[in-house]
């Protein structure tokens, strides 16, 4: 009976634990069909399942009149399936040589079990096919075992320059990554970059089929962008600072042409430069844009911001004439002209044509260090332009409170602060332009792949000086060019031309000091009726360093291309020079007053 009665009892806890077993099979099959459903299937679509990426072609970049400066190409990406390769030593050493790989790196990327992954990109059709040759040959006479297998190519998309060097430093390039990396590639790169597609396909053991399409995501281009760039000024821009660049070994040579009345930068040219088809292969101090990353001192070129504060201010005329020594002292420093001379007695005009520095730190020291300090910052100095490109630099300019004794005077002839040539040019179309400082620019707009362009939007002209004193001094500009003044070899037959020369001391990062010297020339034509500026900025030339014999040159080049190129008709309105010193003032004053006797 007791035998019985255990018995029972263990066929009770057998049922019991069966019930236990298949209770808990019963909440495990509810949990995973009911209560996680959704995640179990997306687990599973994701075993069964591959996703790749699928690049969107990266806008282009265009010059204002539609000509292309960057564009996406197509290009081939190579694709491997890793579990269909045997011996991944023995391959990537197959591969590596066609591609210009290391052979390590493929190595390391044929081995696994993924299913899709990026050998290379922008390989060419050439190279595609000496890999398939490569394979075949291989495999050949070789059982499956050991057969090489699983690579396929993508179709992707190449970055293209055509005009390779052509405007390279403000394009900028792309890197491995598809990611801008210099120019307007990096500063407009979310822009240009467009949206990536998805592409969703079944894979499974053996081969990937990627034409076995379950779902896709179309990529979506990137947007383009139109620059303010003229494409053919540029060439001739580039060409023209190329030779001087061989010419005097200088450092580094920018040159910028600005519609005065727009603010559009029309050419924006760096020598030496770099091909952006080939930017792996530059060295990184290639890749800068100086025009705006780059501070300098300018020297002469900054008097002309003096001159229109103290004629603005109504303490000069063109006419009014001051005693010149060669030397001066202020403070604990003795300032001297380029070259020794005798006293000179000169006409303000003269002292800007001569481009004398103490007779500018006298008509400086007519107004106060807080009158001179406001009128340089009128004119944008030490503030950023804004234009859009990457490293922007807004130079140095220090406030008045911490100037030193000898500030003023340094500053007045245009040393004891920093700027770059973009600021620089736009002193120069501020006083082209009657007065008013347009915002300098280099983006025009911006168009999607249906075409729709949308102009970019820019700041109004804000008015530095009075539209009579912007016209005066450029009438004594136009002495800087003439025989007599510091320029002349930047004339123009049948065009007025007004502009002024620099030669600063440099100051060299590496030595923290000053060595070498900044030349330049800034211009304007035609002076009666501005449509160009243009500045040219020459640093650390060797031998002759005068910004006016360097750079006078290369504007009337230039310039002179622009005035046909842009059908301006010559200059009809013809102009008395004023006089540049006190003897030809008081000569031409006996005349004037013999006239009005005779009348």
């Amino acid at each position: 009976m007791s035998s019985l009665r255990m018995a029972q009892g263990r066929l009770r806890i057998s049922f019991f634990l069966v019930l236990v077993v298949f209770l808990s099979f019963f909440v495990r099959l509810v949990f995973v069909q009911a209560v996680n459903a959704q995640d179990r299937a997306h687990q599973a679509a994701r075993e069964l399942n591959q996703t790749v990426d699928l690049p969107a072609p990266r806008g282009d970049i265009t010059d204002r009149n539609g000509n292309v400066l960057a564009r996406s190409i197509d290009a081939l990406d190579l694709v491997v399936d890793q579990n269909l390769i045997g011996d991944p030593e023995e391959t990537a050493k197959l591969v590596a040589p066609i591609i210009n790989g290391s052979t390590s790196a493929i190595q390391s990327r044929l081995t696994g079990t993924r299913k899709f992954v990026y050998i290379a990109k922008d390989i060419t059709p050439a190279q595609w096919l000496k890999i398939k040759e490569a394979i075949a040959s291989n495999n050949s006479g070789k059982p499956m075992s050991e057969r090489i297998g699983g690579f396929f190519t993508q179709r992707g998309f190449k970055r293209d320059y055509p005009g390779k060097t052509l405007s390279a430093n403000t394009l900028g390039f792309v890197n491995s990554e598809g990611v801008g990396g210099g120019g307007i590639e990096a500063s407009m790169n979310s822009l240009l970059s467009g949206t990536d597609g998805v592409l969703t396909y079944a894979s499974g053991k053996g081969p990937s089929i990627p034409s076995a399409r379950q779902s896709l995501i179309p990529a979506k281009a990137g947007t383009n962008i139109r620059l303010t760039i003229d494409r053919d000024l540029q060439w001739v821009t580039e060409n023209a600072i190329a030779s001087v660049a061989k010419k005097t070994r200088a450092q580094s040579i920018t040159a910028v042409v600005m519609d005065p009345a727009t603010g559009e930068i029309l050419a924006l040219a760096t020598a030496p430069t770099f091909d952006p088809n080939k930017f792996n292969l530059t060295k990184s101090n290639l890749l800068k844009i100086p025009a705006v990353q780059e501070a300098y001192e300018p020297g002469s070129t900054g008097k002309v911001m003096t001159f229109a504060a103290a004629l603005q201010e109504r303490l000069i005329e063109p006419t009014t004439v001051f005693q010149i020594p060669d030397k001066i002292k202020r403070a604990d420093r003795v300032f001297n002209d380029h070259e020794p001379h005798p006293k000179w007695k000169l006409t303000s005009t003269g002292i800007l044509a001569k481009s004398s520095n103490v007779g500018t730190i006298k008509i400086g020291e007519k107004m106060s260090e807080d009158t001179l300090h406001s009128y340089l910052s009128k004119f944008g100095i030490g503030q950023n332009v804004n234009m859009g490109l990457p490293g922007e630099s807004p130079g140095i300019f220090s406030p008045v409170n911490k100037w030193s004794r000898s500030s003023a005077p340094t500053i007045a002839f245009g040393q004891g602060y920093s700027l770059t040539t973009i600021q620089a040019t736009s002193v120069f179309a501020t006083i082209a332009n009657g007065g008013v400082r347009a915002v300098p620019h280099i983006v025009a707009g911006t168009s999607n792949q249906n075409g729709h362009y949308t102009p970019k939007s820019n700041d109004s002209g804000v008015r530095v000086v009075d539209k009579e004193v912007a016209k005066t001094l450029s009438l004594m500009m136009e002495s800087v060019v003439e025989e007599g003044g510091t320029a002349p070899s930047a004339q123009i037959p049948g065009y007025r031309v007004a502009g002024k020369t620099g030669t600063a001391n440099r100051f060299n990062d590496e030595c923290r000091c000053y060595s070498g010297y900044t030349a330049s020339f800034i211009g304007f034509a035609p002076a009666d009726k501005p449509r160009f500026v243009m500045s040219i900025t020459i640093q650390d030339p060797k031998g002759i360093h005068w910004g006016g014999y360097l750079g006078g040159p290369v504007f009337k080049e230039v310039i002179s291309y622009a005035l046909k190129s842009y059908q301006i008709a010559p200059t009809g309105n013809l102009h008395e020079a004023f006089p540049l010193d006190a003897a030809t003032l008081k000569k031409r004053t006996k005349i004037t007053a013999a006239a009005v006797a005779r009348d």
